[in-house]
């Protein structure tokens, strides 16, 4: 926990507590009984996306990936988006895919937990 690291720790740290909210989060739920809280706030990040080719309603289906992808974290999926957003103008195309997901590095958490599928089913398997 950052609390009981040096950060805090002499003058200069005491000055840093003293500013300083923790915020303790958990991963946000893919599922709550019948509800989609993730999917429901992808669906909200992208309607605010303003990119011309970008067709709204594509990255909803996304969501198993993306919530692996992001451990389930608001923080690393609006990096994750917001980045994709920003490549997608740079490069012209406008619009983001899975691809483009996939390409882009997250925070240490989000790198740490995402594990693909076929990477857990190779570690599993022995080759003769």
């Amino acid at each position: 926990m950052v609390t009981t690291t040096p950060l805090f720790t002499g003058v200069r740290g005491a000055q840093l507590a003293g500013r300083a909210s923790l915020i303790d989060c958990d991963p946000f739920p893919a599922r709550l009984g019948d509800q989609e809280p993730f999917r429901n706030l992808i669906t909200a990040m992208e309607s605010a996306l303003d990119l011309r080719h970008h067709r709204p309603g594509t990255l909803p289906p996304l969501a198993p990936y993306l919530h692996e992808h992001t451990a389930g974290r608001i923080g690393s999926l609006a990096r994750l988006i917001r980045q994709a957003a920003i490549t997608a103008l740079v490069d012209g195309t406008e619009r983001i895919t899975k691809t483009t997901l996939h390409a882009i590095r997250l925070d240490h958490l989000a790198e740490q937990h995402y594990q693909p599928r076929t990477q857990r089913r190779s570690r599993n398997t022995s080759t003769s």
